[in-house]
This record gives C-alpha cells, structure tokens and sequence, in this order.
C-alpha cells in the first residue's frame, strides 16, 4: 500500500546561523552535537487508506557533531488529534518503517525515545513560523530577507541533501525552548519550506 503526504515543514536547531548541518551532513555541528526539532503541518495526505489531513507531527533529535557517525537520540510527537490508527501510521512513516524520506535516516538511529501524542499549535503567517507542542517545545523562526533585497524574498538554500526537501529558506530564531525526551536546548537558527511532498 501506498502513501502521499503533503504540507509546510520548519525546524530549528543548536547550531550558530546558519546550521552546518544543512550544508553537509557530514561537515560537522557547530558544538559538539546538534540538537534539533522537524516540525511537519500535514496539509493533505493518506497513509494507505486513512486520511491524516490536518495532523502535524514533530521529531526530535539529538546527534554526535558529524551526523553521519550515527548514533542519534530520536523521539517524535505526534498530534493528540490524531486516532489510535492515525498515530500508529504516522509514527510508522515518521520512523522510516514505511519507506519514503525518512527510510535513509533510520540506519542512522541508536535510540527511538518515544512516541507521544501532544497538543500542537502551529502557527504561520508571511516569514515566521511558530510551534508550541504541549509544555516541551515553544519556538519561532522567522525567514531571512536580505538587507537590500527589493522582492522582499527571503534567502533561499538550494541542493541541499536533507529528508525533507533539497530547498529551504533560511531563517533564524526568535525564541526558542526545548526540552523532550531528555533533549534540552535553546534552537538560534532554523530552516522552513511552504511545501514539502513525500510520497512512497
């Protein structure tokens, strides 16, 4: 069986703007690991045959400074709006069970930390992005307009190798807490798409 997903997605890390992460995922962190959380507003998309429009889910993790050592720390909220048979697929797809974008990532993992529902309010209007997912995660990224720029376009990152999208634009943070499943930090820097498409 088969599935699509489609929405806006933004995240926000440990990293000094901008993320070296993002540029290479073999390039380093700016500290000694980078921490970071993936926000995902499901706009439309079924897994199989149910409908899981409208649900957001979140991951977070926590990596060595090279990413590609391996070796993360991952645990994932999952909207409380969502059924028992929503959660169960979203948290199969999310994990990479179930294929697509997020398959490459799973052999990368040392630790799943857990599977919580939470209430998320995921707002977006123009360059910011904000999340707050029950008492662990209250962040807000805003795009980054070029001083100068006349289109008032934000910066756009292009060709980057990421499970999300190879384009992003970037952004910073303008508040950041975080603390789940054992993963505390406060996120300084951020990327964001208006669109991301999975499919598998």
């Amino acid at each position: 069986m088969s599935w699509k997903l489609e929405g806006s997605y933004f995240e926000t890390c440990s990293c000094d703007l901008m993320c070296p992460c993002n540029m290479s995922m073999d390039h380093g962190a700016t500290y000694d690991y980078c921490r970071v959380t993936l926000v995902f507003d499901i706009a439309d998309g079924a897994i199989e045959d149910t409908d899981v429009s409208g649900l957001a889910v979140a991951v977070v993790a926590d990596t060595p400074k090279i990413m590609t050592e391996g070796n993360w720390r991952l645990g994932m909220f999952i909207d409380e709006r969502a059924t028992d048979e929503q959660m169960e697929k979203l948290g199969a797809v999310f994990s990479g069970q179930k294929g697509g974008p997020m398959e490459g990532v799973l052999p990368l993992v040392g630790e799943m930390l857990g599977v919580e529902r939470a209430r998320f309010e995921v707002v977006e209007e123009g360059l910011r992005h904000s999340v707050r997912i029950g008492d662990a995660i209250d962040f807000e990224i805003e795009d980054i307009v070029p001083f100068g720029s006349e289109t008032g376009q934000p910066v756009r990152l292009v060709g980057m190798f990421h499970p999300v999208s190879s384009e992003f634009n970037a952004a910073e943070a303008k508040r950041s807490k975080i603390s789940a499943f054992g993963i505390e930090y406060e996120g300084k820097t951020g990327i964001s798409t208006s669109e991301f498409a999975w499919a598998a």
